[in-house]
């Protein structure tokens, strides 16, 4: 939304005046295609960097994105993004031509170390990722949006269309992620590299069908977020977080659809740009207003360009993929653009702009060997092969030109010399072409992305440590290489021993709890739950009712006594759970310290905590998770 003065609509005349101004800037922007007011005789590109800051002591999110930006007063360029702990920078748009991306490269490097100066006096580093590792469900609640109007706005109307009582998870990879959140702040956990094409409008159709095309093989050689809550998901994980965390539609016993406002789109586009808009209108409410000041029919009648406020307003609540952008360049001419939304941030700015350099090459490349990829390939193949990209990376299998079967690699080594061939067309260096599609065909021959690097590396520190001390290892590793700028298919695996300053003492309960516990109900006989500790080497059990309502625990003290007890007596009577079991155990819920924790099971002399959220059991902490973590400390000394 930029600094777009946006607000909520509060009444129908607000609404009917802002629809009113919609269906007037669509209208001036039809006029303004069919009487050839664009530019195009000129070809730019641009891009937007996100990112996170994390603390330089615990790696976990820093909330200090409003104190940085009033020490950066005197930079333009960076802005604030949806949660306290991102930022983003504008990237100045500039030729498609000679050494555009070592310049790229350059300025968005200058830019990050600027950001860092100022965040070194603020214990904080920007890191470069589709989805921050560390970050925590808990991150991502609404005291953490940026305190700006127009987020608040967006918060809230975005509730208002939601059908159902939450905004819920489901996403599915080596893990499992099912959660509910109560707002759609979820979205900040998305970081991305959007990259811009300027496109002549009697190209538009054709560019934006194989930039839908090209979706599928960009997305599985950039793919970067694998990681969410410490779970393992899709190689690309962005793609179902940011639909779902947007997902305002529910369940029903009907088949009647509704369209996420987060999507890849339904068809190809076969006659003009004014489809996108028409159809993101009809589908979509309003979410957000403007004080729109100017009338762009009276603009168009007194021969001005309008800047189309009401829709660039909506168009910033419809998320594609893909999205179709409006503007106005230097010279007082319209242009339209392609915003690339598919490429996630990082590994490094060396990454960034390689994906940058072959999604662009490809693009021109592909136009010129292809005059109209709809008699290549399906809708449906297009999308679905978005999909598996998004779920499998670069070890996904695509259904690509007459219908043939190609893996990722296969295919990115075979669109190469097409989007070599692109960029020397744009006359672009051969030394930038050379460097950075080096960087593309490496990742392909050694099958190293970020999101394998960081789905190898997590698994292999997690094996050894806690969930927290691995993803606390992984992401300052992370930051490392970033910072050496080596190029992600370089990178070597982390040691738990590269993080050396790692203390635990400022932990949640959330962070270190077993959530996959077994569990038993009050009925059950003593003789099972006796036979399901020994089998799976546990001490401790929780026992909760068919609702998951934690209602006592047994510990292997309690069987041990129970059994003495029976062979004294020889009794050969059934016992169940409800006789012998703690019935008001002590408890914690999530947010609770580890410190304090540790001082709970100390006075009570007890060997575990279930974990409770009000009622409901959702984990449980014993005295050997405390040990592994000072096992861990004591290793480091």
């Amino acid at each position: 939304m930029g600094e777009q003065k946006v607000s909520l609509v509060n009444d129908q005349k607000q609404m009917q005046k802002f629809v009113k101004s919609l269906l007037n800037d669509v209208t001036a922007l039809e006029y303004m295609l069919d009487n050839d007011w664009f530019e195009s005789d000129i070809v730019r590109l641009g891009a937007e960097q996100e990112m996170v800051m994390v603390d330089k002591s615990t790696f976990k999110p820093s909330l200090v994105a409003m104190e940085a930006l009033e020490k950066m007063q005197h930079y333009p360029w960076v802005e604030t993004e949806l949660a306290k702990f991102n930022l983003e920078t504008n990237i100045e748009p500039r030729v498609f031509e000679k050494d555009c991306f070592t310049q790229l490269e350059n300025e968005n490097t200058e830019k990050l170390n600027k950001i860092q100066e100022v965040l070194d006096g603020m214990n904080t580093s920007i890191v470069l990722t589709g989805i921050l590792p560390t970050l925590r469900k808990y991150h991502l609640e609404m005291e953490n949006l940026t305190p700006k109007k127009r987020y608040f706005a967006l918060m809230e109307s975005l509730n208002k269309q939601l059908i159902g009582q939450s905004y819920e998870l489901r996403i599915v990879g080596i893990d499992e992620l099912l959660v509910k959140h109560s707002s759609p702040l979820l979205e900040a956990s998305n970081t991305s590299f959007q990259v811009h094409l300027q496109v002549a409008p009697c190209d538009f159709v054709k560019m934006y069908n194989i930039a839908q095309a090209l979706a599928g093989p960009m997305m599985a050689i950039s793919a970067n977020s694998p990681i969410v809550f410490g779970k393992r998901l899709w190689h690309e994980t962005r793609i179902a977080l940011f639909q779902q965390s947007l997902d305002t539609r529910t369940s029903h016993d009907h088949m009647r659809e509704r369209s996420p406002r987060v999507s890849f789109g339904r068809d190809w586009l076969h006659d003009s740009i004014m489809e996108i808009y028409k159809e993101d209108i009809a589908r979509f409410r309003v979410l957000l207003s403007s004080d729109v000041e100017e009338d762009s029919i009276d603009m168009i009648k007194n021969n001005k360009v309008p800047k189309l406020h009401a829709l660039q307003v909506h168009n910033s609540t419809v998320y594609r993929w893909n999205r179709p952008c409006y503007g106005i360049s230097e010279n007082g001419k319209p242009h339209l653009r392609i915003e690339n939304r598919i490429l996630p941030a990082g590994p490094t700015v060396l990454d960034e702009v390689a994906n940058a350099c072959f999604w662009l090459g490809c693009m021109v490349g592909m136009s010129m060997e292809v005059e109209d990829i709809r008699t290549r390939m399906s809708f449906a193949d297009a999308r679905d092969n978005f999909g598996k990209a998004a779920k499998f990376g670069i070890d996904s299998k695509f259904t690509w030109f007459f219908d043939e079967k190609i893996s990722a690699e296969q295919l990115i080594l075979q669109l190469l010399p097409i989007s070599r061939k692109g960029l020397e067309s744009r006359n672009v260096d051969a030394a930038d072409i050379d460097k950075y599609l080096h960087v593309i065909e490496q990742r392909a021959v050694k099958n190293m992305t970020g999101a394998r690097w960081m789905l190898r590396a997590y698994t292999k520190l997690h094996e050894n440590t806690n969930t927290d001390e691995a993803l606390s290892v992984l992401t300052a590793t992370m930051i490392q290489n970033q910072q050496s700028n080596r190029p992600v298919h370089e990178w070597e695996l982390p040691n738990l021993d590269d993080l050396k300053m790692y203390r635990p003492a400022h932990l949640k309960v959330s962070e270190f709890m077993l959530t996959d516990l077994y569990t038993v109900q009050k009925d059950d006989i003593v003789d099972f739950v006796a036979e399901l500790m020994d089998w799976n080497t546990i001490r401790f059990t929780p026992v909760e009712d068919t609702k998951g309502k934690l209602v006592g625990l047994v510990t292997a003290r309690l069987l041990l006594r129970h059994f003495m007890k029976a062979k004294q007596s020889n009794s050969k009577k059934t016992t169940l759970v409800s006789e012998i079991m703690i019935h008001n155990p002590v408890t914690v819920n999530q947010d609770t310290n580890i410190l304090e924790a540790m001082k709970l099971m100390r006075e009570n002399k007890i060997g575990c905590l279930p974990v409770v959220n009000g009622d409901e059991l959702v984990g449980l902490i014993s005295e050997m998770e405390f040990l592994r973590i000072t096992a861990r400390l004591i290793n480091r000394v």
